[in-house]
């Protein structure tokens, strides 16, 4: 099987929000120090989002279904486009962007669990922590960002019944100079 792409040039992906209890997200610290991000990978030609989504857990972080409970998960696809440089020349078909569905996961297991060799591939990440909340807008990478932004809000109601959580310190100095391109 091969990777989606659509007549439009996205590539179909699954996004992964692992949540633990204290409200806390997994950040991977990409292989060769080339940032953060949550676990996230292609959805095949017609693999069903939520099969995708427990493939790519595996095989990026090394956990399995019952490491984990599915809270939630977003209603469409969030887009982003890859930065001119980013886009493959000459390579059948053209990917532009990737369309993520995104899920919500609580994190039910031990930290143990969690490895990076659970694939046949080189590995994503070579590392990982556990971030605030809305931390990861600002650790990965910029053409990211919105999406990221748009899956916390949506899934965050799910995460925190009672209330998001406030946005930190760094968000407020972000907003007022755009400097950081998260509004």
């Amino acid at each position: 099987m091969t990777d989606w792409i659509d007549e439009e040039g996205y590539r179909a992906n699954v996004g992964i929000i692992l949540m633990r209890d204290d409200g806390r997200v997994f950040l991977g610290g990409r292989t060769g120090g080339r940032g953060w991000q949550f676990p996230q990978g292609g959805i095949q030609r017609d693999e069903p989002f939520i099969d995708a989504m427990y493939r790519e857990l595996e095989e990026e972080i090394g956990l399995a279904a019952a490491d984990v409970e599915l809270l939630g998960e977003t209603r469409n696809w969030l887009r982003y486009r890859l930065p001119r440089h980013y886009v493959r020349r000459g390579g059948l078909p053209r990917c532009i962007g990737q369309k993520q569905r995104w899920a919500l996961l609580r994190f039910r297991s031990s930290e143990d669990r969690l490895r990076f060799d659970a694939t046949d591939e080189p590995p994503e990440f070579e590392q990982f922590r556990w971030a605030d909340y809305w931390d990861p807008v600002r650790e990965v990478v910029f053409f990211k960002r919105e999406v990221y932004l748009a899956a916390l809000h949506e899934l965050g109601p799910i995460a925190f019944p009672t209330g998001l959580p406030a946005y930190p310190a760094w968000w407020e100095a972000a907003l007022a100079d755009d400097s950081e391109g998260l509004s």
